[in-house]
């Protein structure tokens, strides 16, 4: 079963029912982006990399540079829903000449640039976050249905500074509901340093053994 959707439905590489049959390098393409973000989520970072690459080579080898810009754009997205500061150079490097006006409001809305954007042209889960004044957005996050995007938006907000506690705890929350480890661990760890911060042993005792537990998931049992 596929558990994860393309970040805003921005990458839109499968043709619509009733046309005629998608070229290979469409099909290809989405289902490796899938499995790159499904990988990278679950902090299998090797094989992710592998599948993302195997996307771009195929859009690349059919000389399709908006939407080898679009896979660039998903995999900033994705890297900064896990709280990793990716800069989408390698989407604005390939989008400069003629950038889509709707990918061109999202890579904004990723790399933190909310004044003057066009929150119209952004996909309709984001759109009540950046309309709300900085006090009210982490109201906002907690209606987002989505989890990818309710996650991705989380992790916006801690690098505007904007997050607070419950901020926290719905990404940690969210992560953990999806078994999406890397993020999860990162959430975590930002709530172990909190509690550190307020001197609270019992919250940290209780963050150290999910922290642990994690962390041991990605060893591999021994023979």
């Amino acid at each position: 079963m596929k558990i994860l959707l393309v970040l805003a439905g921005l990458l839109m590489l499968t043709a619509c029912s009733g046309g005629p049959p998608p070229p290979d390098w469409r099909t290809d393409a989405a289902d490796l982006i899938e499995h790159y973000q499904k990988h990278a989520l679950l902090g299998e970072n090797i094989l992710a990399e592998r599948y993302f690459q195997q996307a771009v080579g195929a859009t690349g080898g059919a000389g399709r540079v908006a939407e080898t810009a679009r896979l660039w754009l998903v995999r900033c997205a994705t890297r900064r829903a896990m709280l990793i500061d990716d800069a989408c150079a390698e989407y604005a490097e390939l989008a400069s000449n003629a950038p889509n006006t709707g990918d061109h409001a999202y890579y904004r809305f990723l790399t933190l640039r909310w004044e003057a954007l066009d929150v119209a042209l952004l996909p309709d889960q984001h759109r009540d976050l950046v309309r709300a004044p900085a006090v009210k957005r982490p109201e906002a996050l907690s209606r987002i249905a989505d989890p990818l995007a309710r996650l991705l938006d989380a992790s916006l907000l801690v690098m505007r500074q904007e997050a607070d506690a419950a901020t926290l705890t719905l990404a940690a929350e969210t992560a953990s509901e999806r078994g999406w480890r890397q993020p999860l661990l990162t959430y975590l760890k930002l709530q172990q340093q909190q509690a550190a911060a307020r001197g609270d042993p019992t919250e940290l005792d209780r963050l150290g053994r999910r922290i642990r537990l994690i962390e041991q998931s990605f060893t591999p049992p021994r023979r």
